[in-house]
């Protein structure tokens, strides 16, 4: 029987704002170009559970996720058979035979996790679907310069167990100019490293580097597939890029990404205030004016940093009401005096769009000092999300 008790916030995903960033997406890639869209971090908030279907009717077939408990929810979410997800960081040893029993894709980037992935293709009859990661000076992980050969060497041998599907590096920081050289030196080992695969491979896989900023800013190192993570959801990866976009096509009457994702909850309880008096928790508020108050059922605990304590705003009947006191673990407060329609029950914006106003997830990071990336991901995955 499904449950009467509702959630204190729900987020609703909007389908027609996915389908105009796909399309935008899509503009800025040659013909052929394949994406793969990044759901790590529960679809950076979005939840993958609601997520991943909805992209697939835009006909998104290619997922990235960060470890194997992502790829082993995203498996329980697709609806189409020919949907592939792809690892790029966390497998342990002893998942690897489940990846390769289930298709999962998975990158490579030390010998023993290569090795391990012979072994469980052995074990289980299958090929081990890999994708071998560069080191061009991320410095995180990546095969080594003097490793190439050797590996390449290795999976050319054993065609049998593996299956290479794609060759990779990860750029450090091309939503930023200041990184601009550091990324074309990456680009340019990158290109020594398939250089040298050209010659060992008798069929070259699919070659990938660029994240969302990567392939916004550097149409040249598309190569043959993009993973395109933030700006999917209608987030441009740093102010830098979207700038960098509208100079190159200054005839955008209004950003060209729509935002994917709308958070919302509602008022709990109203109440006056006299002057002279502190709300909540503690002195950090006190008023000058006897003051009307909302409370909104949303706090640290949902998302909604406590350090948005009287800096923060939500939208309420199409205004913006600043929260006041201190935001505490299930409830903030907001300021409704000159509101006089509001009151119980109506509905309260944290993100999204309301009566033509809107709080972006970009203000609501500038005023937390938190990039787009940690509010976002920050959303618990218990908040019911569903698609509009």
């Amino acid at each position: 029987m499904k449950s009467k008790f509702l959630r204190p916030s729900y987020i609703e995903l909007d389908k027609s704002a996915l389908k105009n960033n796909l399309e935008f997406l899509k503009s800025r890639g040659r013909k052929g170009l394949k994406y793969s869209a990044v759901i790590k971090g529960n679809a950076y908030g979005h939840g993958i559970s609601a997520y991943i279907p909805m992209a697939e009717t835009f006909g998104v077939d290619h997922f990235s996720v960060f470890s194997a408990d992502e790829a082993h929810g995203a498996l329980q979410f697709k609806t189409r058979e020919s949907t592939d997800i792809m690892i790029m960081g966390m497998i342990r040893n002893d998942e690897l035979e489940w990846a390769v029993e289930n298709g999962v894709e998975f990158y490579v980037f030390e010998k023993d996790r290569l090795e391990e992935a012979v072994s469980a293709a052995g074990r289980i009859g299958k090929k081990a679907k890999i994708h071998l990661q560069i080191e061009t000076g991320m410095n995180r992980t990546g095969f080594e310069e003097e490793e190439w050969g050797e590996v390449f060497e290795l999976v050319n041998r054993r065609t049998d167990r593996l299956e290479l599907k794609g060759i990779c590096t990860h750029y450090a920081g091309a939503e930023s100019v200041a990184n601009y050289y550091r990324i074309h030196n990456q680009d340019q080992k990158f290109r020594e490293a398939l250089n040298l695969a050209g010659r060992i491979f008798p069929k070259m896989p699919l070659i990938h580097a660029s994240s969302s900023a990567a392939f916004l800013t550097y149409p040249e190192m598309h190569y043959d597939m993009v993973r395109i993570g933030i700006a999917q959801y209608g987030f441009w990866p740093s102010r830098e890029t979207y700038m960098h976009i509208l100079k190159q096509n200054r005839s955008f009457a209004e950003d060209p990404l729509a935002r994917v994702m709308n958070w919302k909850s509602e008022i709990m309880s109203t109440k006056w205030v006299g002057e002279g008096e502190f709300i909540g928790y503690g002195n950090v508020f006190l008023t000058s004016r006897k003051i009307r108050i909302a409370t909104v059922p949303i706090g640290y605990t949902h998302g909604f940093g406590r350090n948005l304590t009287n800096t923060g705003y939500v939208l309420i009947n199409g205004e913006r009401a600043r929260v006041v006191g201190i935001v505490n673990m299930n409830m903030l407060t907001v300021e409704v005096t000159d509101m006089p329609a509001a009151k119980k029950g109506d509905e309260v914006v944290m993100i999204g769009k309301q009566n033509g106003q809107e709080i972006t997830v970009a203000s609501f990071g500038e005023m937390s000092n938190n990039l787009n990336y940690e509010v976002l991901t920050r959303l618990p995955a218990g908040i019911p999300r569903s698609v509009q």
